[in-house]
């Protein structure tokens, strides 16, 4: 299974990884589930947003080298923001590392919204958890739990591993969007979240190792309904845009996620995003690891 987990080599190794888990969009796709991204320090796991997927997605990861990512270890979860494709995994990743062993409640970062969102889940699943509860041998008492932490612009997380940082983020009209910077020993990132083009994202990479940031196809906008082109450019970055975005950036790798192809071609994208941007760019599948 080895295979799975497409590797970039570094002079040294690091103790930070990048694992994207999920690199989809709402639309199904069984090559790629929701978006969801992983960033391990060491041997502790930190999950930005939790799409569709997300802890199959993380087990696969701890089966081939990735130990952090063991289903119940799962224990801190980031969010960009309340659009269904991010969050449909998050009660995936309340519920099953409690299943499979986690003691501690899931401690959930978002914007405002989020305690309404997983007051929501804990309620519908009341007859699981107390059944769970009451069975013989089974799970922690508190495991199930979850201590939401709703956020604004700023640090809004930091241990003796990862300091991560909130800043707003224009998408559609949601009245709060977050991209994050996420600093460790050895790593500087940033994660656009879903974004149009915005100054934003510069600002806060300037020189950053790695931007992760989502985009769609020029080429492929041209092909949808005009209705639709109208939502997608307030929502979302096209590949010149984020190509002029990167080059003002000035990132180590730029790595396109949440690809939004309209029948377009990975080789397609990446040609749009270096006609603009001659630094280094990947786009990102499920499980791989940077």
């Amino acid at each position: 299974m080895s295979s799975l987990l497409p590797t970039l080599s570094f002079a040294q190794p690091l103790r930070t990884k990048i694992i994207f888990l999920g690199t989809g969009t709402p639309l199904p796709d069984p090559d790629r589930s929701g978006p969801a991204t992983a960033i391990v320090v060491d041997s502790v796991a930190y999950l930005f947003d939790a799409g569709t997927g997300i802890v199959r997605r993380a087990e696969a990861a701890s089966r081939t080298g990735i130990p952090a990512l063991k289903t119940m270890k799962l224990g801190r979860v980031f969010l960009t923001h309340l659009h269904s494709d991010h969050t449909l995994g998050l009660a995936d990743v309340i519920f099953t590392p409690w299943i499979a062993g986690r003691v501690a409640p899931l401690e959930i970062f978002g914007p405002p919204g989020t305690k309404r969102l997983v007051n929501g889940i804990l309620d519908g699943n009341f007859e699981d958890i107390q059944e769970r509860l009451q069975s013989s041998g089974g799970p922690a008492a508190n495991g199930w739990n979850a201590n939401v932490h709703e956020i604004a612009e700023g640090i809004v997380y930091k241990d003796e591993r990862i300091t991560v940082r909130a800043f707003g983020v224009p998408h559609s009209k949601w009245k709060f969007a977050f991209g994050y910077r996420i600093d460790t020993p050895d790593r500087s990132i940033v994660l656009s979240g879903d974004a149009r083009a915005n100054d934003a994202i510069a600002r806060e990479c300037n020189g950053c190792d790695v931007l992760i940031h989502e985009v769609y196809s020029d080429a492929g906008f041209t092909t949808i309904p005009v209705i639709r082109q109208a939502y997608h450019a307030q929502a979302h970055t096209s590949a010149t845009q984020l190509g002029g975005i990167a080059t003002a950036a000035k990132p180590g790798i730029l790595i396109l996620y949440h690809q939004i192809f309209f029948g377009a071609t990975d080789e397609q994208l990446l040609s749009e995003v270096r006609s603009k941007f001659s630094g280094r760019v990947v786009s990102a599948k499920d499980l791989m690891v940077f």
